[in-house]
């Protein structure tokens, strides 16, 4: 567990065998609250890969702020960075969870890093180095694109 103090945030990055229940249940609702209910979408949050995963979260007042997971897929030997979610606009929690989510990366030995971007949010993703390298796809049945960093 790696925690760091940075104005009222703490930064929170665990794998899923260290997160508590207490902390399991708060990033599931507030993924689900963001992903299913804010954009109106139905999809299958729990994929398996939360297992294999870090979960960087961002807490303030007892409450995430700010999520994301970082995790290596098996059969490529590719980083991904996902579910990335800030549950204030305005703040840069957001910003901040991905440069914490692409130092981990980093720090676990990843020289490429991709994610699947809603085609929206393509330049909150450039603001951190990342590129589009593919064509639009639909993903739940929301625009996205990989983007590579």
């Amino acid at each position: 567990m790696t925690k760091k103090e940075n104005d009222r945030i703490q930064v929170v990055i665990k794998t899923f065998d260290e997160l508590n229940t207490h902390e399991l249940y708060e990033i599931l609702k507030v993924r689900s609250a963001v992903f299913v209910v804010e954009q109106n979408c139905p999809y299958q949050d729990l994929d398996g890969i939360d297992h294999y995963a870090s979960h960087i979260t961002l807490w303030c007042g007892g409450a995430i702020v700010a999520y994301s997971r970082v995790f290596k897929d098996a059969n490529t030997g590719i980083w991904h960075i996902g579910r990335v979610l800030s549950t204030h606009r305005n703040k840069n929690y957001g910003l901040q969870v991905m440069k914490e989510s692409i130092k981990l990366a980093e720090s676990l030995g990843a020289r490429c890093i991709e994610i699947e971007a809603q085609c929206y949010a393509l330049g909150f993703y450039e603001k951190v180095g990342f590129q589009v390298c593919s064509e639009p796809f639909l993903l739940d049945g929301i625009p996205h694109q990989r983007m590579r960093l």
